[in-house]
């Protein structure tokens, strides 16, 4: 089997799982950091991790892995956390997305 190309894939797995939970953690502490924001800049918010991680093979339903991202139920992170996006949010958001790849 070829080694891949892109040194990431040579990360250990406890190291790249330590990062991506203190990643999370960083997102949770900062619910200032809107989605829309999120996905206005990179292309990707805590929805698109909970997605992520439900393909890479977690066995919650969408439900369940986007409360385990957000650190609770995504109806209370929307009461308590989301604001109500501008139209320039969702203009960025809209731009940034067509940068995405497909992989």
């Amino acid at each position: 089997m070829a080694q891949s190309p892109d040194p990431l894939d040579q990360l250990d797995d406890a190291v790249a799982a330590a990062a991506f939970r203190r990643l999370v953690r960083h997102l949770r502490h900062r619910h200032d950091a809107q989605n829309i924001d999120l996905m206005g800049l990179s292309g990707f918010c805590r929805n698109c991790l909970a997605d992520w991680i439900r393909d890479a093979g977690y066995d919650g339903d969408k439900a369940e892995a986007r409360e385990l991202i957000h650190g609770m139920p995504q109806d209370e992170w929307k009461a308590t956390r989301q604001t109500p996006a501008t139209q320039e949010q969702l203009d960025r958001m809209e731009e940034s997305l067509k940068k995405n790849r497909v992989d």
